[in-house]
This record gives structure tokens, C-alpha cells and sequence, in this order.
């Protein structure tokens, strides 16, 4: 298992179980050792899926935590495959198997992975403009999806307190609903500060989440 990644899930899990005040109980554990599985991808997900049906407490965190699976494939079991796989049919069809599987979050997740390999900073511009390519024609589902982060860059150089308050007034699409403060949180702040999060929790309307998945990404970036 990838490092990076077993550190973002640990610390995730532990502040989504902190701000719900629920026990991890033996789910970290679970969750680990079905990362760790040495199987193909979609077994893979079929051990991850069984993880999550047996702790229902930590449901909101199963497509979020399925994007950290895709970028552990990437990051560590695509290694051990043929140079080749990623453009294999068999890689096909699990992308066609698991299409309507985890969320916009693995777009910021490889993106802040190509920010590392470039040894450049996360900044919101770059990643709509130059990773996403919502300027682009060719791209209009993506500026669909994100075209209330377009239209509301400046969050990002606010506060907490407004990109909070401003998200109850915005219409945002679907696939970025619960992502949309936590993707604007990290732009503001993405180192992860502990003041940070704090505000985090203090403001948002969906707090255990929001205070998850930000950790999730400012562990995955620092």
C-alpha cells in the first residue's frame, strides 16, 4: 500500500470518527488489509465494498475512500503489472465496471499528484484551467460540473467562515455538492493547518465530512 495514501486514509478516518464522535473500532483495520489485498482491481473493490457494508456508521465516506483506492492502484499496484496495463482491455472494462464508482475528488487527488511530480503548489486557477481544461471546448462536462467553483475563484482568498456561508447560497452540481467547501478550504489553505480545521468544523453544515475529506487531501499533499 502506498504510504501517502495509508496516511491520508488513517488520518481521515480518524478525524471523520473524532467530529462524529463515533469508535473506528476494527474498520481501520478492515479497511488496510482490503488496500493490502494482492488481487486484481475489482476483487479489490468487492473486499472494499465488504468493509464498508459491516460499518455502516462510516458510509459518507465510501466513494471518497474508493477515489484513495483508484490512486493506490496507481501509485502501488500498477507497478507490479505490465508497463502496458493502463491501456489494456482488461483496464477498459474495470474503468467500464466502475465508471459510476467515487467522486470529483480523484480529480483533485491526481492533480496534486502531478503538482508534486512538477514541484509546483496547488493553486485553484491551475487546476480548473490547466488540469481540468474547462476553457476547452472539448471539455464542457467538466465546466458543467465546476462552474460554480469558475464563477466563485475568489473564495479561495476569503475565509472558512465565507466559502462555508457562500455554499449554502450556491447552485452547485451535484457531483461537487459535498465537495465543493472542502475543494475550497484546501485552496485557501493547503497545508492543513490545525486552525483550519477547526474553523472547518465550527462552520460547516456538514462537518464530520467536510473536516474528513479536507484532512484527506492536505495529508495526501503535504
Amino acid at each position: 500500500m502506498d504510504n501517502r495514501v495509508k496516511k491520508a486514509l488513517v488520518a481521515s478516518l480518524n478525524k471523520y470518527a473524532e467530529v462524529s464522535e463515533i469508535n473506528v473500532e476494527g474498520f481501520e483495520t478492515e479497511l488496510i488489509a482490503a488496500f493490502e489485498l494482492d488481487v486484481n482491481f475489482l476483487d479489490k473493490a468487492t473486499a472494499f465494498d465488504a468493509v464498508f457494508d459491516s460499518h455502516s456508521s462510516f458510509e459518507a465516506l465510501r466513494e471518497i475512500f474508493f477515489d484513495l483506492l483508484m490512486v493506490n492502484f496507481f501509485s502501488s499496484d500498477v507497478q507490479k503489472l505490465e508497463d502496458d496495463y493502463l491501456e489494456s482491455d482488461e483496464w477498459a472494462n474495470i474503468e467500464e465496471e466502475t465508471i459510476e464508482r467515487g467522486s470529483e475528488l480523484l480529480n483533485l487527488l491526481l492533480y496534486i499528484k502531478e503538482c508534486k511530480d512538477e514541484d509546483i503548489e496547488p493553486e485553484l486557477g491551475d487546476f480548473l484551467k490547466e488540469f481540468l481544461l474547462v476553457e476547452d471546448d472539448e471539455f464542457q462536462d467538466e465546466f458543467e460540473i465546476y462552474e460554480e467553483m469558475i464563477s466563485n475563484q475568489n473564495l479561495a482568498e476569503t475565509s472558512v467562515e465565507n466559502i462555508c456561508k457562500a455554499a449554502k447560497g450556491l447552485n452547485i452540481s451535484e457531483e461537487l455538492q459535498e465537495l465543493f467547501v472542502p475543494f475550497m478550504v484546501f485552496f485557501l489553505d493547503v497545508e492543513g493547518s490545525a486552525t483550519t480545521t477547526k474553523e472547518l468544523i465550527q462552520f460547516s453544515s456538514n462537518k464530520a465530512f467536510d473536516a474528513a475529506s479536507y484532512t484527506l487531501i492536505t495529508t495526501i499533499n503535504n
